[in-house]
């Protein structure tokens, strides 16, 4: 046995980071600076659902906690981070996570996997485009008793079951839909009915769910590991940026490089 490794699986918060599409800017003014006062200080404004982070249930469900009354063992525990690469729309099923190794257990933490961290940024692809959980994966998570599940999109939900498509507020992105509709000859509203199943079914049955799990995931991938990724204490908060964090013994890491964020892009 080798030393316990700590690996970041949370993307970049900063200026300007990558923002779900009915978000404004994040906004970081300095107020104290070295020449000004000899010290720096910085006041940011920033919704807390950015980069990487948890949803508490009252941010879907209401009348169900708030971030305040999660207990914190809810974000610490054993968990897996399983590979189910997926292209473009496509769901994750049912199927996939009952074949995905390590085997996912009552209890669990669950990452899951599907390479399209590596996407992210101020793009199209990675809000608009990318794969995810829908009823059916919500259904099986939830029957198997695990205890919080995070993934490497843009959200706990496919991106058409949220308000990108013809959903709550939505659409926030018509020509999407028009788009899906030209590829497939089917309506969003055929295939992806419901507005958000899998946030509704994860958080109602008391699941954390972390959004935009990313950073150097990869050295974990098919690994058993512990987790960690605690919010702020926030009185009434809906959610909260976090620091995802696996930690593996060394022995056991995966040999390929940490990934490398520029200022600015990303």
């Amino acid at each position: 046995m080798g030393k316990t490794v700590l690996v970041d699986l949370s993307h970049p918060f900063g200026d300007k980071c990558p923002l779900w599409p009915y978000f404004e800017d994040v906004k970081i003014e300095r107020v104290h600076y070295m020449a000004k006062s000899g010290v720096l200080s910085q006041k940011i404004t920033t919704v807390m659902h950015c980069t990487t982070h948890a949803d508490s249930p009252a941010h879907v469900v209401e009348g169900t906690e708030f971030t305040h009354e999660i207990p914190l063992e809810k974000y610490y525990g054993t968990g897996v981070v399983v590979d189910i690469p997926k292209k473009r729309w496509e769901l994750i099923t049912a199927k996939d996570l009952e074949n995905a190794t390590p085997k996912i257990q009552k209890g669990d933490i669950v990452i899951i996997h599907t390479g399209w961290h590596r996407y992210w940024g101020d793009s199209q692809q990675y809000f608009l485009y990318s794969p995810g959980l829908g009823r059916e994966a919500g259904e099986w998570l939830v029957e198997k008793g695990v205890k919080a599940v995070g993934v490497d999109q843009q959200a706990l939900d496919h991106p058409l079951h949220t308000a990108i498509g013809p959903h709550g507020p939505g659409p926030l992105r018509p020509d999407i839909c028009k788009e899906y509709k030209e590829l497939t000859g089917r309506n969003v509203e055929d295939d992806f009915p419901e507005w958000e199943p899998c946030h509704n079914l994860l958080l109602s049955n008391g699941i954390v769910g972390w959004e935009n799990v990313g950073g150097d995931i990869e050295m974990v991938v098919g690994k058993r590991v512990t987790i960690a990724g605690f919010p702020l204490r926030w009185y009434k908060g809906d959610g909260s940026i976090v620091r995802l964090v696996a930690f593996i013994d060394e022995d056991e890491i995966n040999n390929v490089p940490p990934r490398v964020y520029k200022y600015g892009t990303f």
